[in-house]
C-alpha cells in the first residue's frame, strides 16, 4: 500500500532502511512519532514481511482507541489510503480534528523525558549526553529524537544512521529556527541537507534558505536553485564568500549583474 510521503522518518521506513528491531519497536508503539505518522507506520507494518513485526503491529492497532483514530483521520495530511484502510474496519473520520497532533496514538516506550542537566560546565554536560546516546540502540535513539531536548537532537542529527537523522527531522519538537541551525552545520550528512532542501515548508523560512546556501556541504546544484530566494545584500556577501564552492560564488555574481 502506498501511503504517500509524510515525513523523513516515514520515507526511511518506505525505503526499507529500518532494521527488524527498529520496525518491531515501531510496531509495538515505541518510537512516539506524531499521531498521523504512527497511524501510517502501523498500517505499513501490519503487512511487514517479518511475521513478528506484522503480528506486533496488528496487536497495537487492535489497542487503538477508535475515537482517537477518528480524530486523526479528520486531519488533512492523512493519506486517502489510510482513511480507506480504517473505513474497511468501520472507523470514519470525525467531523472535526481534535487533540494534539504531535502526540502519538499510543506510546509503550519507557524512555523518560530527558532531565535538564544543571551542570555548570557545558563541555562536561555534552560529553555526558554523548556517552548516554552512544550506549543506546537505534530504536532508543529514534525515540529520543522524538522526545528529547534540542541539545540531544543536535547530537543525533550527526548520527551515521540515516533513519536516526530522519527521525530528528521528523520530531514534533522541531522548529524552523532549529532547522536553520541544522542547515548551517557542516558536519551533517548530505542526506540531511538534501532532505531540508526538498521540504517546501522549511524553505519558506528565509533563514533556512540562506543557511543552506552558505553551507559548503550543501550540494552545489541545490544551492544554486536557492539563489533566487536571496536578497541582493546576501547575494553580494555570497559572491565573495571563500567558504562556498567557486561555482556558487560565480553564479551569485552573475545574478547580481543580471538582476540590475
Amino acid at each position: 500500500m502506498d501511503l504517500g510521503s509524510r515525513t523523513p522518518l516515514l520515507e526511511s521506513f518506505k525505503r526499507g532502511e529500518a532494521s527488524q528491531d527498529v520496525r518491531l519497536a515501531a510496531a509495538l508503539g515505541g518510537l512516539a512519532p506524531r499521531a498521523v505518522d504512527q497511524m501510517e507506520l502501523l498500517i505499513m507494518l501490519q503487512a511487514d514481511s517479518d511475521a513478528e513485526v506484522a503480528a506486533a503491529a496488528q496487536r497495537t492497532m487492535a489497542r487503538l482507541d477508535a475515537a482517537a483514530v477518528a480524530d486523526v483521520l479528520a486531519r488533512p495530511e492523512v493519506s486517502p489510503e489510510a482513511r480507506a484502510f480504517f473505513a474497511e474496519r468501520g472507523i470514519q473520520p470525525a467531523a472535526m480534528a481534535a487533540g494534539n497532533p504531535d502526540v502519538p496514538l499510543i506510546d509503550t516506550e519507557d524512555l523518560p523525558e530527558s532531565p535538564v542537566d544543571e551542570s555548570p560546565v557545558e563541555a562536561e554536560r555534552e560529553a555526558s549526553t554523548l556517552q548516554r546516546i552512544a550506549a543506546m540502540n537505534i530504536a532508543k535513539r529514534i525515540a529520543l529524537a522524538m522526545k528529547g531536548t534540542r541539545e540531544e537532537r543536535g547530537i543525533l542529527i550527526r548520527d551515521p544512521n540515516r533513519i536516526v537523522t530522519s527521525a530528528v527531522l521528523s520530531s514534533p519538537k522541531m522548529t524552523d529556527s532549529e532547522i536553520a541551525s541544522i542547515a548551517r552545520m557542516a558536519n551533517v550528512s548530505d542526506d540531511v541537507l538534501r532532505t531540508i532542501c526538498n521540504n517546501r515548508g522549511w524553505l519558506k523560512n528565509y533563514s533556512v534558505a540562506l543557511s543552506l546556501t552558505k553551507n559548503p556541504k550543501t550540494p552545489v546544484a541545490l544551492s544554486m536553485n536557492l539563489l533566487n530566494r536571496l536578497s541582493e545584500k546576501d547575494l553580494r556577501m555570497l559572491s565573495t564568500d571563500r567558504n562556498v564552492p567557486d561555482a556558487l560564488r560565480v553564479c551569485a555574481r552573475k545574478k547580481i549583474v543580471f538582476d540590475k
